[in-house]
């Protein structure tokens, strides 16, 4: 063999290591991306908002996209605040939203996350929709930055 082929073996043996290297690390980020937001469905269904509260960035926003009756569409706004109370305020029903992870993208620190949900009081079904997360990459590790949903009964994703 060339030297030239030799020199193009180990080029490619690099460049193939510097991929898995990126693929690793952003399978690692993807999880660490789902276990946060685990964690907030997990402080939910306990009614813990201290544990919620580890998973929200401080200055996080959430919005709701619903319909009027009269089938106009609406953003709402709700503050992190009354939801972390919300939650934390003991309620006799458990609050159970059943998630699937559909797309998720990262990008150095910033992280979107597009989950379908079935949203249950106790074991009676309450609505459905999809939530749509943005997480941002803290030094304490993924916060949710923002949050916004779709609300309703019917058509909900399988």
């Amino acid at each position: 063999m060339h030297q030239t082929n030799y020199m193009r073996i180990a080029l490619t043996l690099c460049l193939l290591m510097v991929l898995a290297g990126h693929a690793f690390s952003q399978q690692t980020e993807t999880e660490a991306v789902k276990k946060t937001i685990n964690i907030l469905f997990t402080a939910m269904k306990k009614g813990d908002s201290s544990l919620l509260h580890t998973v929200f960035h401080k200055d996080m926003v959430l919005h709701i996209v619903s319909s009027k009756k009269d089938g106009s569409k609406v953003l709402a706004a709700d503050s992190s605040a009354g939801f972390l109370k919300a939650v934390g305020t003991p309620h006799t029903e458990v609050w159970d939203e059943r998630i699937t992870f559909g797309d998720i993208k990262i990008d150095d620190n910033l992280a979107s996350v597009w989950t379908p949900y079935k949203f249950y009081l106790s074991d009676k079904f309450s609505h459905c929709g999809v939530n749509f997360f943005q997480l941002m990459k803290t030094a304490d590790g993924w916060k949710v930055i923002y949050i916004v949903d779709t609300r309703r009964r019917d058509n909900c994703p399988e």
